[in-house]
């Protein structure tokens, strides 16, 4: 038979231990042949095989040369001889027993070891792999919980951006509202100066009515201009607010992915089906952020809503003041403007009446002084006859011969009286030329009364009209935006 000799050794062999039985005092035969053990971790491939054996079975057994050594001739057969030299001595075989068992104890020896170490190595390893996957699983969970956090945070405060975003736009239309309300009042201030530039004569006058109604349109300009400009300015932020919201909803989209996914990781286990090898995808790093810039990331969208919210509330705060003023101002001046047209319509009415007094005063006085043109005519009608008759005695006495053209008392008397009715009549008619003149005055006094009343009349009318124009006014729920 043929001796293979001892097992390879493990890497993992320890240091060779004695065996139990004594050792022999190595032959010529094995001193060559035995190798020594040695040190865990070195590998030796080649096997413990006796040259002498292997010298022994290399002849062929069927050879039929004889095996002469030394050249002489055989002495016994060669069948003989070979048997002959193929066997050990006791010491050769014991020596090989003990070899064989202390080699098959080093190698039961340090297979125990290497099952040991590997079971302790298994037990590691899979703890580490137990411990490292619950670590992952645990950071899952706190990243789940920090995105969850985030997510209440990026609702919360996209929650109450829209509302401070509803409520801008309904100050923006509150604020249309009320400067579209503000025209129909404008309208009628402007229409009622247009009016009153119908007004005749000295009645054209820049009075209170005209100085409020001016400002009145100035103020309501100001105040639609103030509207106007809050509005845009309310435009411009609930641009700024639409920008906000956007970022908040995209991270918060990308948080509610994230927090997919991330949950998906978290509930996986080792039975699951849906894992599967990715070789590689440890090497490849896709990430954009570190946790300090995510979270950073968050806070600055929530920190840009806030900053939009706060402007939002205070565009609002000043659009409900500027509301609230604008419509005090506004009605203020309508009841001034108001105010000035009842007085000035008081005042035309009373002028008026002054003047159509006047007027009837006037006409009385016309009628007595036609009255007294005519009784003054027929006193100069009636003294021309008594002057005919001093002036017909007069120039009868001329006719008086000689010396009886005497300036006696009928002379004087009659001379007298002819220079008296001269002078009655030149008096008379220089009173009926007064008379005359006053009657003039009295009518043109009389046709300026009636145009100064005609003129008061139309101012009056076109007050009156404009105050009939005044009398709707926008309430002041309207004027503030409510409608």
């Amino acid at each position: 038979m043929e001796f293979l000799g001892t097992t390879h050794l493990a890497s993992y062999c320890g240091t060779k231990k004695k065996c139990l039985f004594p050792d022999l005092a190595p032959t010529s035969t094995t001193k060559d042949t035995y190798q020594s053990y040695y040190l865990p971790g070195y590998r030796c491939r080649s096997s413990w095989r006796p040259n002498l054996l292997h010298k022994v079975v290399s002849v062929p057994p069927s050879s039929d040369k004889q095996f002469n050594p030394t050249g002489r001739p055989p002495t016994i057969l060669p069948a003989s001889r070979s048997t002959l030299h193929a066997r050990y001595s006791t010491r050769d075989w014991h020596h090989a027993n003990m070899v064989q068992l202390k080699g098959s104890e080093a190698s039961r020896y340090s297979a125990g070891r290497l099952n040991a170490d590997s079971m302790r190595l298994i037990q590691d390893k899979d703890q580490l792999t137990y411990r490292m996957q619950e670590d992952s699983r645990r950071n899952l969970g706190e990243r789940i919980s920090n995105i969850d956090f985030w997510r209440s945070e990026l609702v919360y405060e996209l929650e109450c951006l829209l509302k401070a975003t509803q409520d801008l736009e309904t100050a923006k239309k509150r604020l249309e509202c009320a400067a579209d309300e503000m025209q129909g009042p404008l309208k009628i201030a402007l229409e009622c100066l247009y009016h009153r530039e119908k007004r005749k004569g000295i009645d054209l006058v820049h009075d209170y009515v005209e100085k409020n109604l001016i400002k009145e349109v100035d103020v309501f300009k100001d105040c639609q201009e103030i509207l106007t400009k809050l509005a845009q300015k309310i435009s411009k932020q609930l641009g700024i607010n639409r920008d906000a919201q956007h970022a908040l909803e995209q991270d918060l989209s990308d948080k509610n992915s994230a927090h997919f996914i991330d949950e998906k990781c978290f509930n996986l286990r080792n039975t699951s089906d849906s894992i599967n090898f990715y070789h590689g995808v440890e090497k490849a790093d896709g990430t954009v952020s570190v946790p300090a810039t995510w979270a950073k990331f968050s806070e600055d969208n929530i920190r840009c809503s806030q900053h939009a919210r706060a402007n939002s509330v205070k565009l609002r705060e000043e659009a409900e003041v500027g509301l609230e003023s604008t419509s005090e101002e506004m009605w203020n001046h309508f009841i001034s403007t108001n105010l000035a047209f009842n007085n000035r319509i008081a005042e035309v009415a009373d002028a008026k009446n002054k003047l159509q007094a006047q007027l009837a005063k006037i006409l009385q006085e016309i009628f007595q002084t036609e009255d007294t043109i005519m009784l003054l005519e027929r006193s100069i009608k009636a003294k021309e006859y008594p002057l005919k008759v001093a002036q017909t005695r007069l120039e009868g006495r001329t006719r008086r011969p000689n010396i009886e053209l005497c300036r006696d008392a009928p002379q004087f008397q009659l001379v007298t009286e002819v220079y008296a009715i001269d002078d009655t009549l030149h008096t008379l008619k220089q009173r009926l030329q007064e008379a005359h003149d006053t009657l003039q005055m009295l009518i043109l006094n009389k046709s300026k009364l009636e145009q100064e009343i005609s003129v008061k009349a139309n101012s009056f009318f076109i007050d009156k009209k404009c105050m009939d124009m005044r009398k709707v006014f926008p309430s002041t729920p309207r004027l503030i935006g409510y409608t």
